[in-house]
């Protein structure tokens, strides 16, 4: 039996080690999924543009990488066209762009009219957020923020649990955070922050 888990980060980077870290645990490519805000453009062409598997997207074939640091991880080698190498740009409603990566990917675009039940909120119930935590995390993303859902063993999820806590976001903090703005809800039809915005929400919360 599986249960889904996810969490909210504040950067694509602490998105990408929870990826990693559920990766080295043995969770496959295919039961992972990654949202992360592109408002700011950090996705460019030029990186979709790479010839080679760069899963962790430091400029380097992960080919190589995995050669030079020895057989075994010669296995791992053979799995980078996996989740981050397949990382793709799109657009949800109230959010704005984002690049996207497993299998939660479907259920974005298939809830991308927009309606109250659709978009990033109705994505993230079906993965088995609450609806309470689902606006947070939402509304987390339309201000810059990333998204890791994975499908894990029942058993396990205490342990995988914890490796996603480590540099994820106190959901219940930052949800009173947002409503002692004034925030209520997130809204499917808001307009999505600029990059600007982006970078002013990124440094007031990555200073706490």
């Amino acid at each position: 039996m599986t249960v889904t888990i996810s969490r909210l980060y504040d950067s694509y980077d602490n998105a990408r080690a929870a990826v990693r870290d559920l990766e080295a645990a043995g969770i496959a490519h295919s039961d992972i999924s990654i949202i992360a805000s592109n408002a700011d453009n950090w996705y460019t062409d030029e990186r979709k543009a790479t010839t080679y598997p760069d899963r962790d997207l430091d400029g380097k074939d992960d080919r190589a990488e995995a050669a030079g640091a020895g057989a075994g991880l010669g296995a791992a080698a053979g799995g980078v066209a996996g989740l981050l190498a397949g990382l793709g740009v799109m657009a949800i409603p109230g959010v704005g762009p984002v690049v996207a990566a497993g299998w939660l990917v479907s259920t974005l675009a298939g809830a991308g009219a927009g309606a109250l039940t659709g978009g990033a909120l109705g994505a993230l119930t079906q993965a088995g957020v609450s609806k309470e935590d689902a606006d947070v995390y939402a509304e987390g993303l339309r201000r810059g923020g990333a998204v890791v859902s994975a499908r894990v063993p029942d058993r396990d999820a205490p342990r995988l649990q914890a490796l996603m806590d480590r540099s994820a976001v106190n959901v219940g903090e930052r949800g009173a955070a947002y409503r002692q703005a004034g925030w209520k809800s997130f809204n499917p039809t808001g307009t999505p922050y600029t990059a600007d915005q982006i970078r002013r929400e990124r440094d007031l919360y990555m200073r706490r």
